[in-house]
């Protein structure tokens, strides 16, 4: 295994401190139990809290700060984080408006996040995310995973959230964006764990994994590998069967690299995508390329199709400013 690493045990907390020294007008952190949060609490607002096993990065900790999260609670690698670094987060981002934790569709997340909310004394509620149209049950969840459209959920809703919404207003747009979003992704390595020490699943240099999780979870089928324009429709047929989008409609189109796929060929996939929808008779009219839900230094891509309107529109192309996404 050949990793920037020192002790796997101390790796999450140099990660997180080197996180906040580049980023130190915008972030905080604290230890014992572990959370990210703004340097600065923002004020009259809803609080939003995510987090997930580490490993993912950027999602969460690189999307705390104005217009995405308040907080985000990172765990070991794809490992939940536990309900005290949740209640902790709360209790560092609550201004008294309630608390809304966005959850990726795990066993384990679900379980620790549901724990916190009960425990939790102030006002909350909860969206589950569970984007992921590749299979309906795999290993770690009940139901669909949550993948990348994590991003679309936490982006839109942090924008309404930042203009002074109620938490039930937040609530209900973060099940309307996940209702209207779609993933499914790819693989051609696996990753390795650090404490493992080994690639979570064995793949022959000719074969790929189609609808594998963030996690290396199995997808659909083992395929021999093809070209792009086919990765590309065979995820594509999955999306737009499970959305059904009526032609004409505007979508957000979002290509994410799982950690070791060089953009030049997550634009290529863009291309081939934007072109599949534009002849299907859809609008791509947004677009965002790039590492975003990653899985370690995972080789593959995942496509996420979000239905827009002009209200979404909007929530999306509201400012943003957060250690990996600002505009």
């Amino acid at each position: 295994m050949k990793k920037f690493v020192n002790e796997v045990d101390s790796m999450l907390r140099e990660s997180l401190s080197g996180l906040i020294e580049a980023h130190p007008q915008l972030l905080r952190v604290e230890f014992e139990p572990t959370f990210v949060a703004r340097r600065e609490r923002a004020p009259n607002k809803v609080a939003l809290i995510s987090g997930g096993g580490s490993g993912h990065e950027p999602l969460h900790a690189g999307f705390v700060g104005r217009g995405m999260l308040d907080a985000a609670c990172p765990g070991q690698v794809f490992t939940s984080p536990t309900p005290d670094q949740m209640l902790a987060a709360a209790a560092a981002a609550d201004t008294g408006r309630g608390v809304l934790f966005i959850v990726k569709n795990y066993a384990g997340d679900g379980m620790n996040f549901q724990m916190a909310a009960e425990m939790l004394e102030t006002e909350n509620a909860t969206v589950l995310v569970n984007d992921d149209v590749a299979v309906e049950n795999s290993t770690h969840t009940t139901g669909r995973r949550g993948v990348a459209g994590t991003l679309v959920v936490e982006k839109m809703v942090g924008a309404l959230a930042e203009q002074g919404a109620a938490l039930a207003e937040c609530k209900a747009l973060g099940d309307r964006v996940n209702a209207a979003t779609a993933s499914m992704g790819v693989a051609f390595t696996s990753c390795t764990v650090p404490a493992a020490g080994r690639p979570t699943f064995d793949i022959g240099p000719d074969e790929i994994e189609i609808g594998v999780g963030i996690h290396g979870e199995p997808g659909r089928r083992r395929a021999v590998h093809m070209p792009a324009d086919e990765i590309v429709r065979t995820l594509l047929d999955a999306i737009l069967g499970d959305l059904k989008p009526q032609r004409g409609r505007q979508l957000l189109l979002h290509v994410n690299g799982f950690g070791g796929t060089p953009l030049m060929e997550l634009y290529l996939l863009h291309h081939a995508a934007n072109r599949r929808l534009k002849a299907e008779g859809l609008a791509p009219v947004r677009s965002l390329v790039g590492n975003y839900t990653t899985s370690l230094e995972m080789a593959g891509a995942s496509l996420t199709v979000t239905l827009l309107d002009d209200d979404l529109l909007a929530l999306w192309d509201a400012p943003v400013h957060t250690a990996a996404l600002r505009w």
